[in-house]
């Protein structure tokens, strides 16, 4: 019985079996190590997602080396490995031209760099921060905490906007006073707001803009600039500091009216009911 067992564990099959065994043992090994330790060194000189792929792509190629040389251990040719390997490849390629697109515009983006993991980035009515950029798609989480998977060849095809690829941004608002208010006072009045929030930034120095004469106002524009970090929170306080002050110094903000005149002369008498005005008048409907 013994000596059937100990024939057994020396038989080439076995042998080769825990050589191929070791192989992948030691790969997986190897490739988490190698793979940690370049991310750490890539990291020092490039970004967090250029080590990320970097890390990925170096565990997997040492991984699949390894994995190569255990069934190579096994007995089966790489040779009729890699020519099956190659037909799979095209009849999935065939199959799945979706992911091949977005492949495909996954290695632009990351030529390109639009944006970083970390970024704040808005796509069509989609806003959030960049949690991954892979081959296939790009992961985002939005303010109110939704996780958000763009697949790469939307992203080539639709316009993306970085909200926070620079340090700082400036905030528009669009307002409107009355026809009786003093011009010159409510510039005063904007830039002491802008001057009294700790979130404006000196420089660049805060813009008054008088836009235009509007059907009910005044039409002005007022610009101010924050850091990217601050800016939702400046976009919030600003405006209502603005509502404030102008309470305070009687500055009118009027709403759209229209004054209708109509003539004496001949006016039939109109009567509106449920929102539709009807004429009390029937005889030109006899």
């Amino acid at each position: 019985m013994l000596d059937k067992l100990w024939l057994f564990l020396n038989s080439p099959t076995v042998i080769n079996g825990l050589q191929a065994l070791l192989f992948v043992s030691i790969g997986f090994v190897l490739a988490r190590q190698v793979s940690r330790a370049a991310e750490k060194l890539i990291s020092k000189n490039f970004s967090r997602h250029h080590a990320a792929l970097f890390k990925r792509l170096i565990y997997w190629l040492i991984l699949a080396l390894f994995s190569a040389s255990a069934l190579h251990q096994l007995g089966f040719s790489l040779g009729v490995l890699l020519g099956a390997a190659g037909v799979l490849s095209v009849a999935i390629g065939f199959a799945s031209q979706t992911s091949a697109s977005n492949l495909i515009s996954g290695l632009f983006l990351i030529g390109e760099q639009p944006f970083q993991v970390g970024d704040v980035i808005k796509v069509g009515n989609t806003t959030g921060e960049v949690l991954s950029i892979d081959l296939l798609s790009v992961k985002l989480r939005t303010f109110d905490n939704l996780f958000v998977r763009l697949p790469n060849e939307s992203l080539i095809k639709s316009e993306v906007t970085n909200l926070t690829r620079f340090p700082i941004r400036r905030f528009d608002i669009l307002l409107g006073v009355a026809y009786k208010e003093n011009i010159s006072k409510v510039r005063q009045v904007l830039f002491s707001v802008a001057e009294n929030n700790p979130l404006c930034l000196d420089e660049p120095a805060p813009a008054f803009l008088f836009t235009g004469f509007g059907d009910s106002a005044l039409n002005l524009q007022f610009s101010v600039w924050s850091t990217s970090e601050n800016f939702r929170a400046l976009r919030n306080s600003l405006q209502e500091e603005i509502k404030l002050a102008f309470e305070a110094e009687n500055i009118e903000i009027p709403y759209p009216q229209r004054t209708v005149y109509l003539s004496a002369e001949g006016m039939t008498p109109m009567q509106f009911t449920s929102g539709t005005a009807s004429s009390e008048a029937k005889s030109g409907r006899s």
